[in-house]
């Protein structure tokens, strides 16, 4: 390991508070070289920084330019001090009041709330030319982003010494603004607080959420794990002032979200949240379960059934990953236009070097379309991907429970409608699943396999094994509209739409609310515009069937999307969306 040069001409920076926020900075400053003053009045807090900076370090904590102490006064030789504390008015005005009572006047001082306002909390500090603020969305790692905030009394010198401070950090300076910011923070504290919910009901385990959310919808961490990052009683704490001051009860605090602060389990500062984390505050692999030894089927011939935009991905994928696969559509022109579009497909992925043209060729060779419908008697596993309508999808299954062959796992790719219908339609109970791929197919790398109550284990394990050889990974969970991705994203999106109804909302609320949840949160696309993505009517059919599965006010169909949908704007679909025709201007 290279350690920082210790010079005792470097000035020294001051942390004051050592929960997640300011943990993290203490090891991004001790990384870039900085002497350090961290500060905490929690002795066990401040024993555990040491010992996990040393453990990620080596002799971090006796290197001379790392201080952990209780002792506020250690401050006066600090040049600048970052307060990092809980992010209550209460726990901030404490600790800058300690602050400003041993530092010289003209120390520049940065508070990290992410909710409270800079220019009040500067004006109580007595000292409102020294302080700035630091607007941190999660704890913040190498490049992440940050917000510097000043405010109208701000002084220059505390603004330069800001900038500077985050350019030696190596963080990535974004411009959000304080209203975005609020409105990302809450839709996906929101989101968060869903997951805790969700898990605690018994779905699924808390590695398929996580799992299912970082891969069916790009997120740099499964909701899970960034409760974990944050502290669980840092996000607890934020979810009861949204609770507080909204009365929305998304914002109600998790029962078990509850339970687990007041056991003290608080993520990885503590090494023990929803995932546990060894001394580095890295995860730790939990033991398995006891492995499924149930034989799975060889899976040669595929079928698949539809020639939308689904069907001809999957049959890309299945057909690419060495299966002989048959498409068939409503008619013939449907079935060669459906196969067309799978070789325009493969062509450019030759050309961004994703597959070889040898590649292509072969693929294309697997891949038969047709309109005969008796084309899946011999086939191994059939993935029906027909239009989201009930009546639709039994008259399938009913169909293809006839003329199957007698081994064959009958699949459908839903997640907002009934496997379980569908598997009763088929006659074949034991043979259906859902195997629900995500849009588009030949990119995006998760599956959720659901199960009914009838599923045979034998099935199951052939849909496991088969969606892993097409190099796709696994979620598993019950027959429940909307499986696991869409239960929780679309409490998120539909929470994003109800800004659009709030009183003073104004004409940017889509733009600036994409960009916070962007360049704050990491999410590779605001709300707006994955609504976009899925297709607005798409994305109203799922609202729709959610809650009336459900009955509750999260899943409740916004009245914006339904007048969009009416108006004929459906999203990249149609160009025609919430931020497509921006986008297009």
């Amino acid at each position: 390991m290279t350690e920082p040069t210790a010079d005792t001409r470097t000035p020294v920076t001051g942390i004051v508070g050592l929960g997640s926020i300011g943990e993290a900075l203490v090891h991004l400053l001790f990384t870039a070289g900085h002497r350090i003053v961290a500060v905490d009045t929690d002795l066990d807090v401040l024993a555990r920084a040491a010992g996990r900076l040393k453990a990620v370090h080596g002799d971090g904590p006796d290197h001379p330019g790392v201080t952990f102490t209780a002792d506020h006064t250690r401050l006066r030789e600090a040049a600048l001090v970052v307060e990092a504390v809980p992010d209550t008015p209460a726990a901030k005005s404490e600790a800058l009041r300690r602050i400003t009572a041993v530092c010289p006047p003209g120390t520049p001082l940065v508070t990290t709330t992410a909710a409270l306002p800079v220019a009040r909390l500067a004006i109580g500090s007595g000292r409102p030319a020294d302080l700035a603020g630091l607007r941190l969305f999660t704890p913040p790692g190498p490049g992440g982003p940050a917000e510097p905030v000043l405010t109208a009394l701000t002084s220059p010198a505390t603004a330069d010494a800001l900038r500077a401070f985050v350019e030696s950090t190596g963080l990535t300076p974004v411009e959000v603004g304080a209203g975005p910011a609020a409105d990302a923070g809450a839709l996906v504290l929101g989101l968060l607080n869903r997951a805790a919910v969700f898990l605690a009901e018994g779905h699924v385990t808390h590695t398929d959420i996580d799992t299912a959310m970082r891969l069916g919808c790009g997120l740099p961490a499964g909701p899970l794990e960034t409760l974990d990052a944050m502290g669980l009683d840092t996000a607890h704490a934020a979810l009861m002032e949204l609770w507080r001051r909204t009365g929305d009860s998304a914002f109600e605090p998790a029962p078990l979200l509850s339970r687990m602060v007041a056991a003290g389990d608080l993520g990885r500062k503590t090494g023990r949240g929803f995932h546990t984390y060894d001394e580095t505050g890295r995860p730790l692999t939990g033991a398995a379960g006891a492995p499924d030894d149930t034989p799975a089927a060889p899976v040669g011939r595929v079928g698949v059934l539809g020639s939308g935009a689904m069907a001809r991905g999957i049959a890309e994928v299945t057909a690419l990953a060495g299966h002989p696969t048959v498409l068939v559509a409503r008619s013939a022109a449907k079935a060669e236009a459906a196969v067309e579009a799978v070789a325009g497909s493969l062509t450019r992925a030759v050309r961004r070097g994703r597959i070889g043209p040898e590649d292509k060729s072969a693929t294309l060779a697997r891949l038969d379309g047709t309109d005969d419908f008796a084309s899946l008697a011999d086939c191994d596993l059939v993935i029906e991907a027909v239009a989201e309508d009930p009546g639709v999808k039994r008259a399938v299954f009913a169909a293809l429970g006839e003329v199957c062959a007698a081994h064959a796992v009958l699949a459908t790719t839903t997640s907002s409608l009934s496997v379980a219908e569908c598997a009763e339609a088929s006659g074949r109970p034991a043979d259906t699943v859902g195997l629900h791929f995500f849009n588009p197919a030949p990119v995006m790398r998760l599956v959720e396999l659901a199960r009914t109550d009838a599923t045979a284990p034998g099935t199951l394990a052939t849909a496991r094994a088969f969606s892993r050889g097409l190099g796709k990974t696994t979620v598993e969970c019950p027959d429940r509209t909307g499986f696991i991705v869409n239960s929780l994203l679309f409490p998120y999106l539909g929470a994003a739409l109800a800004l659009l109804e709030r009183v003073g909302a104004d004409e940017a609320v889509i733009e600036r609310t994409d960009t916070a949840v962007q360049r704050g949160f990491g999410f590779p696309m605001g709300p707006f515009a994955l609504l976009d993505t899925i297709g607005l009517d798409v994305s109203l059919a799922i609202q729709q069937r959610l809650y009336e599965r459900f009955a509750t006010p999260e899943y409740e169909p916004s009245g914006a999307l339904a007048e969009l949908v009416a108006a004929g704007l459906l999203g990249r679909k149609n160009g025609q969306g919430l931020r497509t025709a921006a986008a297009a201007r």
